[in-house]
Order: C-alpha cells, then sequence, then structure tokens
C-alpha cells in the first residue's frame, strides 16, 4: 500500500462518520445512483444537503435529481476525499457557486488535556425531552437559526433513527443551557458536533469545555480518535485542544429546480 492509499484508509472512517452523522438527519431517501444526500425539507441550509457524489460519469442526472429534490430549500453541495476528483469543476459547469470550506480537523484522545471550563458551569448529558428541547433552542439560538423551526429540529432529534450513537452534553450556568456539544460514535470515531456558546458567554472556555466532555466521553468508550468538520471560528479555537487539519469539504450552492 502507497503512502497516499495509506492517508486516505486513515481519512475514510473520519468522512464516514461525518456522512452517517449528517445523514441522520434526513429521509429514508438518502441515496440516488452516485449520489449521497440528506434532506429534512426544512429552512435551514445546514440540514438539506449534498454528501458526496462519488463518480460523475452522471453528472447532469446527479446534479438535476439534487436540484430537484432540493427544490425550494437552502441547501448545500459537499465536496470532499470521498467525492470523485473532478466534481467542483464539473459543479462549476452547472453553475455551482463556491460558499466556502469546512477543515475535516482530527485529535488523538490519549492527547486530550482537561478543560473544565468556568467555576459555575455545570455539564450534563441531555436526557429527556424538555431538556432536548432546551438544548435544541440553544444550539439554534446560538447559530442564529430562525427560532420558527425549533420545534420541528426538536422533533427531528428526538426521532433520529441512530440515536444510540448520539450522547448530547448541555453546559448549565444558573440553571439555564449556555453552550453545547453532541458525540457521535460510529465507524470507531468519536465525532464532535454541535459545539455552541451563546453570544453573551463566549471567549471563557465553554465551548472547549464541552468539546472536551463529549471527546473524553469518547475516550472511555474505548475510541481513539476524535474528529469534526469545524467553522471558520472553531479552526482558529480546536488546535489549541491538539486538532490537525487532515483534510477539506468545499461547500457549494446550486440553483434549485
Amino acid at each position: 500500500m502507497n503512502s497516499n492509499e495509506t492517508e486516505q484508509s486513515a481519512l475514510e472512517p473520519l468522512l464516514a462518520n461525518c456522512r452517517a452523522y449528517w445523514l441522520g438527519w434526513g429521509t429514508s431517501e438518502s441515496t440516488h445512483g452516485e449520489l449521497t444526500y440528506y434532506r429534512t425539507g426544512l429552512a435551514d441550509g445546514q440540514l438539506n444537503g449534498v454528501l458526496r457524489l462519488t463518480g460523475t460519469e452522471q453528472m447532469e442526472q446527479a446534479v438535476s435529481h439534487a436540484t430537484g429534490r432540493m427544490a425550494g430549500l437552502p441547501w448545500m453541495w459537499w465536496v470532499g476525499p470521498d467525492s470523485a476528483p473532478d466534481t467542483a469543476r464539473r459543479l462549476g459547469d452547472h453553475g455551482a457557486v463556491r460558499l466556502g470550506a469546512a477543515p475535516v480537523m482530527a485529535v488523538r484522545l490519549d492527547r486530550l488535556a482537561p478543560a473544565p471550563g468556568p467555576a459555575d458551569l455545570k455539564i450534563e448529558t441531555v436526557e429527556d425531552a424538555d431538556a432536548l428541547h432546551e438544548w435544541v433552542r440553544a444550539f439554534l439560538t446560538a447559530f442564529d437559526v430562525t427560532p420558527d423551526i425549533i420545534d420541528d429540529v426538536a422533533r427531528l432529534e428526538a426521532e433520529r433513527p441512530d440515536a444510540p450513537r448520539i450522547t448530547r452534553f448541555a453546559g448549565r450556568r444558573d440553571g439555564r443551557i449556555v453552550g453545547t456539544s453532541l458525540l457521535y460514535e460510529a465507524h470507531g470515531v468519536a465525532g464532535l458536533y454541535v459545539v455552541s456558546t451563546d453570544p453573551d458567554h463566549r471567549r471563557q472556555g465553554i465551548g472547549t469545555a464541552l468539546s472536551t466532555a463529549a471527546l473524553t466521553a469518547g475516550r472511555e468508550r474505548g475510541l481513539t480518535v476524535g474528529t469534526l468538520q469545524a467553522t471558520p471560528l472553531g479552526a482558529l479555537v480546536y488546535p489549541h485542544m491538539g486538532f490537525e487539519t487532515v483534510a477539506e469539504y468545499d461547500l457549494f450552492g446550486l440553483p434549485t429546480g
């Protein structure tokens, strides 16, 4: 096996964890030929998207199917190392516009350092329906998502078919959730998702503490590697926790049919 094959074999579980997490948001229909996608039907660009296209011979049909399925919705097309090499260029030929990038980052869990956060921060797992609804409201507010989809997102979270893989964490101050994180166990990897901090409580180590709590839980369950797809802000913070960028997704937008 050459070095490129070795790198790809190490990268694939990280990408597979990402695909599995986002596919958990979608409907039962998630593949069409070489296309893998998820669709919630909710008006948020992160909650509808194409995750990969494994070949470009059927690009015309793939674009037609994706734009038809996503018609009327905000959505993104992810292009990463698990997509066919020519995908980005050929999407451009169909009018795609690059929206940004999401670095794929990884960390060895035996290198995690303790990060308790503020002394009054209480970190707990989210166990019941009321706490789940509050948790959803907290992260959607932190991400500036329109509040009119909170009930729908909470319902989708509660109904995820991959619930055994998920552990949600909430950070409370004075009884109120001010930060969130989520551990997603899949493909032998600890995926870190939904890391958020209330705008009034940022720059105090809350996001780092919640990230560490989720990854530590993964380490305690025998996982050795953690992964995430970073936002621009997170890409500046996570290297201080030991994360390294190992790949990147380019995010594209296309006109819907």
